[in-house]
């Protein structure tokens, strides 16, 4: 499925800190995309979003407010995401970035390796702007979770973790 360019574009979370779901969300025309994607996905995403601007190195507008960016109902995913790619295209003077789905992994040998399926592409167009808006917004929405502890980055429950630059010897706590 392709969709661009794109009216919006956005990611969020939905859940409490620890047992949040992360979603990416486009929509153009009559159509409303939403896909699952990992936290670290939309970290990945964020920084690469902003390592390409300052490749192009052309002026870029801020975007919507953030208070633009929050996800539309109804949030009905799609798929779950497994590799996410962007790129910029200058003809085009727009990203694109490509969201495919997660297919989980056939036993060696078994026989539900001749029945997976091949995994759908979603490709999506966006402009500059969008797309740092997206970078921004997705760098808050990851930083809204749980803290991590400046010892080994893990995150840290509301009861503290067991760290493992400490050998377990003490807990660390927020």
């Amino acid at each position: 499925m392709e969709l661009g360019p794109v009216e919006r574009i956005t990611t969020d979370a939905m859940g409490e800190p620890g047992a949040r779901t992360f979603f990416l969300q486009a929509r153009s025309g009559g159509h409303l995309v939403t896909v699952v994607v990992e936290k670290q996905q939309v970290q990945l995403l964020a920084a690469s979003i902003l390592e390409l601007l300052a490749d192009i190195e052309l002026e870029t507008g801020q975007g919507p407010p953030d208070e633009e960016m929050e996800l539309e109902e109804p949030v009905e995913p799609l798929f779950r995401a497994g590799r996410l790619s962007i790129g910029y295209e200058p003809d085009r003077d727009m990203f694109l970035l490509d969201v495919e789905e997660l297919v989980p992994e056939p036993e060696e040998g078994g026989p539900e390796a001749l029945l997976l399926p091949d995994p759908q592409i979603l490709r999506l167009w966006a402009r500059r702007e969008q797309m740092l808006a997206l970078s921004r917004y997705g760098t808050a929405v990851s930083e809204r979770g749980r803290p991590t502890c400046q010892l080994c980055g893990n995150p840290i429950d509301p009861r503290g973790h067991t760290c493992p630059a400490t050998n377990g010897h003490r807990r660390r706590t927020g």
